[in-house]
């Protein structure tokens, strides 16, 4: 009876106890739990973090700004037969239809050329010839070649070349020649043919994105005197300028600009498309490879 109380009286400790001991179990059970739930949440932020980083990788790629380059300053040409005034063409070709021989293009808002042939026969004492022609090239922008300026630069400087290695030319010159466009030069040099001996004279100037060349010419036939090579240069260098003025006041609104189209083409000219328009011009009128490949 007395071991038997005693057990009674011993259950109640034992039954604290293990409570206690239970109690004190379950604790790093939660700490156990608490941490998984908090690696799990971080893991979760730093995958969103990374896509988020990669959305923002992709869309700054996507709005990247696409090549630009600037416009061409004019985008339009004057008809080249209207270049040149009536007084003018009294003065280079006097004999010449002032109508002019229009060249052919596929393009009139970028090319186009004119050419004048005048013949000032003397009877027995010869006679006086002269030719004339104008062209005009304008280049556009376009973000594959660069700015039109540039590429009418280039242009000018192979037309200039192209004038200084004619086969047979005699007594060659080359100058500068200012207040005409932005830049300028005059190549000149004589020219035997089986007709005479002819003084050429292939002014090429470029404003802006436009190239504008003259070729002109002239010779004493059967017997008569040759023309003055300085007299020959004074007058394409004043035509040239009127040349110029023209492709200018075509532009800025104050005249007619003939073929030429109000936002101009998007495809640039090449030099080789401008050669056709000075074929139309007679082989006799036109001694030397720089005239054949004006246009």
């Amino acid at each position: 009876m007395q071991r038997a109380a005693q057990s009674d009286q011993r259950d109640p400790r034992t039954k604290r106890t293990y409570r206690v001991l239970l109690g004190a179990a379950a604790v790093p059970l939660m700490l156990v739990a608490t941490a998984c739930s908090s690696d799990s949440g971080s893991g979760s932020s730093s995958d969103d973090n990374a896509a988020g980083a990669g959305q923002t990788t992709e869309s700054s790629a996507s709005v990247s700004p696409s090549p630009t380059v600037q416009a061409a300053a004019y985008k339009s040409l004057p008809d080249a037969c209207d270049t040149l005034s009536k007084g003018t063409l009294g003065d280079l070709v006097p004999k010449a239809s002032k109508s002019g021989k229009q060249g052919k293009s596929d393009d009139v808002a970028t090319r186009g050329s004119c050419s004048w042939s005048s013949l000032d026969n003397n009877g027995v004492k010869g006679s006086q010839f002269r030719w004339l022609n104008v062209s005009l090239l304008r280049f556009d922008s376009d973000v594959t070649r660069g700015e039109g300026d540039k590429l009418a630069q280039e242009y000018y400087d192979k037309q200039v070349q192209d004038a200084q290695s004619v086969d047979g030319a005699k007594n060659a010159k080359t100058e500068p020649v200012t207040g005409t466009g932005d830049q300028a030069t005059l190549v000149r040099y004589d020219l035997k043919k089986k007709e005479g001996s002819f003084k050429q004279q292939t002014l090429v100037t470029r404003v802006e994105n436009v190239v504008v060349t003259l070729d002109y010419n002239g010779a004493g036939l059967a017997g008569e005197k040759t023309p003055s090579t300085d007299t020959l240069a004074k007058l394409v260098k004043s035509a040239a300028k009127e040349a110029v003025a023209s492709v200018t006041k075509a532009n800025t609104g104050g005249g007619s600009s003939g073929n030429g189209s109000g936002d101009g083409g998007k495809t640039s000219p090449s030099p080789s498309a401008s050669k056709s328009a000075s074929k139309s011009a007679s082989p006799s009128a036109s001694p030397s490879k720089s005239t054949a490949t004006k246009s």
